[in-house]
């Protein structure tokens, strides 16, 4: 990232995992539309549908996915490579086409999700669940507003602000325009399947992407390279490199790291649509390498919290872990209240005490997560995020 996000706003902050778990419930309303759009391809089963329909629904899926994933994504919530104002307008609109809310919106929450990733105030961490990562968070309540201040560079463009706004309206154009040119079938498969294959290969980035492939790089949180994830997203499936480096406009690193947006974008470079599209440094692609023995804090961290998790079982919410940081004279926001408890547990206690001992561990790991982040960002001459 370019920018230094300021601290998110309520309701985001959360000092404990079921704090940010409790607050969050499913708007059934609000998701209805998303459920209809699950359900409306299944009518293609009584309509007639041509060659022509399929090949309207890769086309679609392709275009989108690279409006999402080079725009949403590389551009809005990374800034790793530049472009001119209408060209960003049309990046912008291009993205809205894919029905996932705003550009505002969508890199606002991206950005909060690299600042905290796997911690507990990721918007959209794994250890909440598949379900949670994956689609949950949409739907939830607790992440339905765009935060401008998340996004004060992009933000600060009145176009930006009024596409964010009624980011619903051009999904509507192009299904209309499917329906009026090739039918209920260019409809029902052209555009509505192909929505919704594009949400759910969007959406296994923030969920299978931090549980399946495999780690090059020892970064803060859990993520994976995967080259089926990559296949289906134009190279967003490099997703551990992309942690290691979210600076960079490529996410495939080798030369078999197939990376379809990072392909066009070097074809937009070289017709001077996009300039400046920023690399990995050659020095930064060496540094903290799992195969070299780098401490993986990321997996560190995902380990003792889940051995945090089995420590304090017994004992009630995870809150009660945090407290016993107390018993050495630190008082402790033990449940996100604002206060610390007058009664601590027994310091005695075997169990307790490895409770204590782990909560301090993942403490000293959050403060070399953050140094190691700071690293890397001043690697790619950008400010610590």
């Amino acid at each position: 990232m370019t920018t230094t996000e300021p601290s998110p706003p309520e309701p985001h902050p959360g000092t404990s995992r079921s704090a940010a778990r409790d607050g969050a419930r499913t708007d059934w309303f609000s998701a209805i539309p998303f459920l209809a759009v699950h359900a409306a391809p299944l009518a293609a089963l009584f309509v007639t549908v041509s060659l022509g329909d399929w090949i309207l629904c890769g086309a679609l899926y392709a275009v989108r996915m690279f409006f999402i994933t080079a725009g949403y994504h590389r551009y809005f919530s990374h800034r790793s490579y530049r472009m001119s104002r209408p060209v960003q307008f049309l990046m912008a609109l291009g993205g809205t086409t894919a029905a996932q809310k705003g550009p505002l919106w969508w890199a606002g929450h991206h950005r909060l999700h690299h600042r905290f990733s796997d911690t507990d105030r990721d918007v959209h961490s794994p250890r909440d669940g598949f379900w949670w990562s994956h689609v949950g968070w949409i739907l939830s309540t607790r992440y339905k507003r765009t935060e401008p201040e998340l996004v004060r560079d992009f933000a600060s463009y009145p176009e930006l602000r009024i596409l964010d706004r009624f980011a619903w309206v051009t999904p509507w154009l192009v299904g209309i325009a499917c329906v009026a040119v090739g039918g209920w079938g260019a409809l029902l498969v052209g555009f509505l399947l192909s929505t919704v294959l594009l949400w759910h290969a969007t959406f296994m980035v923030n969920s299978l992407a931090h549980v399946f492939g495999r780690r090059r790089f020892a970064t803060t949180d859990t993520s994976r390279n995967s080259l089926l994830i990559a296949l289906l997203t134009h190279g967003e499936g490099w997703h551990n490199n992309h942690h290691h480096l979210p600076a960079s406009a490529r996410q495939g690193f080798a030369w078999w790291e197939i990376d379809l947006s990072w392909y066009t974008l070097r074809l937009l470079a070289a017709l001077h649509v996009v300039r400046d599209l920023k690399r990995p440094p050659a020095r930064l692609l060496q540094h903290a390498r799992v195969r070299d023995g780098a401490f993986d804090i990321g997996m560190f961290r995902a380990h003792w919290e889940r051995a945090a998790s089995v420590a304090t079982r017994a004992g009630g919410r995870i809150g009660a872990v945090r407290a016993l940081a107390a018993t050495a004279g630190e008082p402790v926001d033990a449940d996100g209240s604002g206060e610390v408890p007058t009664a601590l547990p027994d310091a005695t206690d075997p169990g307790r005490t490895l409770a204590g001992l782990i909560t301090r561990a993942l403490e000293s790991a959050d403060e070399l997560a953050t140094a190691t982040r700071r690293l890397r960002s001043e690697g790619m001459g950008l400010p610590g995020t």
